[in-house]
């Protein structure tokens, strides 16, 4: 979406890994980007990377070209001044239109693949408000203060939410048309790491998503 000396904006799609990993080695964002640019940042295999996405996960991501960049944009984010919204849909519709979610997140003791609420785990804050209620179901705007792994969908799951076909935290749903999680990093604003000029972006939702969107407004308009 957007590219200069200094950094790049991309819009990543579902079903991508962001990174190489075991049972994942070719293929994801990260080969792409050294494809296209050859050098980046960082180790090697989390190249540029700023933040990161869930392989399910669409939109936006951040990525440094220079270890200037890289070390700023990194600094930024544990300052928590780069701003992350989400859109996801989830299932049922939370009592309070929005809220706060704190939640130390750490990794499932019964589970290595899972992450879960623990007081041992690290600091998380997940704000979130309703955008759209549906036929059994509810689209929200989620914000981040933090960015553990898998943040919003262990938050939602604990609130009694989980995220529409999250076979993880929920239960997938093969009618829908979703690989994964209905999750979407919509949109991403920080401040250049040289210029310091705000910049700020927004990605609509993919086919997918909102291909899931109708069939609920369509559940709910004939119920």
């Amino acid at each position: 979406m957007y590219e200069d000396d200094d950094l790049l904006v991309v819009d990543k799609a579902a079903g991508m890994v962001t990174h190489p990993a075991h049972g994942a080695i070719d293929g994801t964002l990260v080969n792409a980007l050294l494809a296209h640019v050859a050098v980046l940042p960082g180790e090697r295999l989390r190249a540029g990377l700023v933040h990161r996405l869930d392989r399910d996960t669409s939109g936006l991501l951040l990525v440094a070209k220079t270890d200037a960049a890289l070390g700023t944009l990194g600094r930024t984010m544990q300052a928590r001044y780069i701003e992350r919204e989400y859109r996801g849909i989830v299932v049922g519709v939370p009592d309070d239109p929005e809220g706060t979610i704190r939640g130390a997140i750490g990794r499932d003791p019964r589970n290595r693949m899972k992450y879960a609420i623990r007081t041992e785990g690290k600091p998380a804050v997940t704000h979130y408000a309703l955008r759209e209620r549906l036929s059994g179901h509810s689209e929200l705007v989620f914000r981040l203060e933090t960015g553990r792994t898998h943040q919003i969908r262990v938050h939602m799951a604990a609130l009694g939410h989980a995220l529409l076909n999250d076979a993880i935290y929920g239960r997938s749903d093969s009618r829908l048309p979703l690989p994964g999680q209905a999750l979407h990093a919509w949109r991403l604003r920080f401040k250049h790491p040289r210029t310091k000029q705000m910049m700020a972006f927004e990605s609509e939702p993919p086919p997918e998503y909102l291909a899931t969107l109708a069939m609920l407004r369509a559940s709910t308009g004939s119920a």
